[in-house]
Order: structure tokens, then sequence, then C-alpha cells
């Protein structure tokens, strides 16, 4: 899990958090989770290739304001061929009710080519060991 402070500059003309600040909280929060399982940007440079948003859908459920902390959780979903769904959970901390829910396909892609090429091997191992890892500390997700 991680927490994000909502700042004043993300407001919309309603007082909201503004949509597209969300898009950026998801990419921060996915960086985030692909930094826990030990592939920073430098690593991905080395695999050669990037991980790319293909489709965002977001559900926006209740408001959230400046100076509210929101607790966002990740995980990972279906991560087969090119392709791999990222689920997202976003709560004002410390509550239960949902902010916002979302779904991000995310899309391998060669780094010379920009064209969707296979998840690499160290990657979708790297992952199944947190997976299980998870498992085995009752559930929780990042």
């Amino acid at each position: 899990m991680t927490d994000i402070r909502v700042r004043h500059y993300e407001m919309d003309a309603l007082g909201h958090v503004n949509n597209a600040s969300y898009q950026h909280y998801l990419e921060d929060v996915g960086i985030q989770h692909s930094e826990h399982l030990g592939f920073s940007l430098n690593r991905y440079r080395e695999l050669g290739g990037y991980f790319i948003m293909r489709r965002v859908t977001i559900d926006y459920l209740r408001p959230a304001v400046a100076g509210d902390i929101l607790a966002i959780t990740t995980w990972l979903e279906k991560l087969r061929g090119t392709r791999v769904t990222r689920h997202y959970e976003i709560r004002k901390k410390g509550e239960t009710d949902l902010v916002v829910t979302a779904e991000v396909l995310w899309v391998w892609v060669d780094a010379v080519t920009m064209r969707p090429k296979a998840i690499p091997k160290e990657f979708v191992a790297a992952y199944e060991q947190y997976q299980q890892a998870v498992i085995e500390s009752n559930g929780d997700k990042m």
C-alpha cells in the first residue's frame, strides 16, 4: 500500500481531485510496485523494454480533496504474453469506503522499436515469487 497526499493544484473547478490526477497516482504507484519487485527503470533498460499504459478504466466513487491522504493498493493479474492487468483501489487513509477503483492494461514494449514483445521471464518469476509470499502472509497487496 502506498500513501499519497492530495495537493491543492490537483483540484478541479468543483474542488475535488481532478480526474486526470488519478491517472498520475496510478502510474506512480505502479512504478513503485515494480521497483518493490526489483524492477527499476535501469533494470527495464537492461531487459530492453518498458511497460506502457495501453488502457485505463477508472470508476470514480467518492470525491477526495486537497489535504486528504489517499491509501492506494495495487496488484497484478492476467500476466501473460505481452500484457498484464494491474488493479488499484484508492481509499482515504483510515477509511474503508472506496474513492476510486481502476484497472490498467500495461503492455511490455521493446525499448528500440516500441513494439509489443513478451514480458521478460525475470519479471514473471519475480512477480510469481512475490504473489506466493503475499498468499503466505494473509493476502495483503501492496
